[in-house]
This record gives structure tokens, C-alpha cells and sequence, in this order.
């Protein structure tokens, strides 16, 4: 019997280095002997990534159509490739997941219940094994986000929209501590993915 792979989920604001970190977690998992695929929210299904076009180039939207676009994206990813991977022993790092849904357009005025029953549906109990939270001040991340060309939609907005988005995350990894890990992404990448390894030692019992 081929034993379960682990679903690691990455979130965070606008530049707190998630695709960084999950490229350099991906390469450390790899490099360790197991199976790793490295995807993205919304994404990684052909349907999902045109429908990742449509939330990131396109609104304002309704908060609820947005979060029902982005868990009929993420339903697809989970049952034709998260799942599929993870049932044959491979380890999945995804850059967002289901937190960035209720984080962002739960700053937008979406309601938690409305999130609730829209996971439910799509996802029927799947969750991540373990989920890293990059934590910074939303005017650093901006900064961050500014020096990259081709800022989308969640780029451009403004500050205030930032810090509640900021605010749900912190509240998420709160209320589930024993999936989540805030990690202080101030820091160069070296001493981000120190505490990212720290932090999954300790959760999964994984060796980086």
C-alpha cells in the first residue's frame, strides 16, 4: 500500500516571496527523495488557469460570484491533480489555497458562512496538512509587488484592503493552529525557508 503524500499550502499578502518559497520547498522535498509537484491557486488545470485569467484581469466582481469562481477552479484542481498526486505518494506544495479565498474576498465583504458552505460543497473535508503563512507589513509586500511588472487587479488595490486581507490571514492561522504556521517573511529567503523548514520539522516531522 502506497502511503499518502502531505499537501503543504503557502499564504500571504501581496509580496511576502510565496512562489520563492515554494520553489525553494519544492526543490528541498525533491531533493530529500520524494515525489514533489509544485502548483498554484487560482490554477493548475487548464479550465482553472483561464479562470485565473478572468479573477485576475477582469472586475471588480461580486465578493460571492469571485469566491464561487475561485472554488469551481479550485474543485478541479484538487479532484484531477492534487488529489490524484497525493493518492500515489507524491507531497503537493501549492502556492494559496482555500485560506486566500476567505482572506481576500472576505476583505472584500464576503461572508464567513458563505465561504463555509462553498467549501463544503467543492471540497468536501480536503484540507492541507500543513499551511505556512507569510506574514509581513502590507506596505513592505506592496513594495514588493511594485518592483514586479504587470501589477493585477489584488495589486492595485489599496492599502486599507491590504491590512484587512492581512488581518484574516493572522486570524485564520489563530483559529488553526495546528495546521497553520505564521513565518515572519521580513526576512532575506534564506531565513524565511529556515523557519519554513523549522516549522514543518515540527508539524510533519520532515527533514530539510
Amino acid at each position: 500500500m502506497v502511503d499518502p503524500g502531505r499537501f503543504i499550502t503557502l499564504e500571504g499578502g501581496e509580496g511576502a516571496g510565496k512562489s520563492t518559497q515554494a520553489r525553494q520547498l519544492s526543490a528541498a522535498l525533491a531533493a530529500t527523495g520524494r515525489a514533489v509537484l509544485r502548483t498554484r491557486e487560482p490554477g493548475g488545470t487548464p479550465g482553472a488557469e483561464r479562470i485565473r485569467d478572468l479573477l485576475l484581469g477582469h472586475g471588480p466582481w461580486d465578493p460571492v460570484a469571485e469566491a464561487m469562481l475561485h472554488f469551481a477552479a479550485r474543485r478541479e484542481h484538487v479532484l484531477r491533480v492534487i488529489r490524484p498526486f497525493l493518492a500515489a505518494g507524491g507531497w503537493v506544495v501549492c502556492d494559496r489555497f482555500a485560506d486566500s479565498t476567505l482572506a481576500y474576498q472576505g476583505a472584500q465583504g464576503l461572508p464567513r458562512e458563505v465561504w463555509t458552505r462553498l467549501a463544503e460543497v467543492a471540497l468536501e473535508g480536503f484540507a492541507p496538512d500543513a499551511t505556512l503563512v507569510l506574514d509581513m507589513a502590507p506596505e513592505a509586500g506592496m513594495a514588493r509587488a511594485a518592483a514586479r511588472s504587470g501589477a493585477d487587479r489584488y495589486e492595485r488595490m489599496g492599502t486599507a484592503f491590504h491590512a484587512r486581507v492581512r488581518a484574516g490571514f493572522l486570524a485564520i492561522a489563530a483559529a488553526e493552529p495546528a495546521r497553520c504556521v505564521v513565518v515572519d517573511a521580513s526576512a532575506g529567503p534564506d531565513e524565511v525557508f529556515a523557519g519554513i523548514a523549522a516549522a514543518l520539522r515540527t508539524r510533519l516531522g520532515v527533514a530539510l
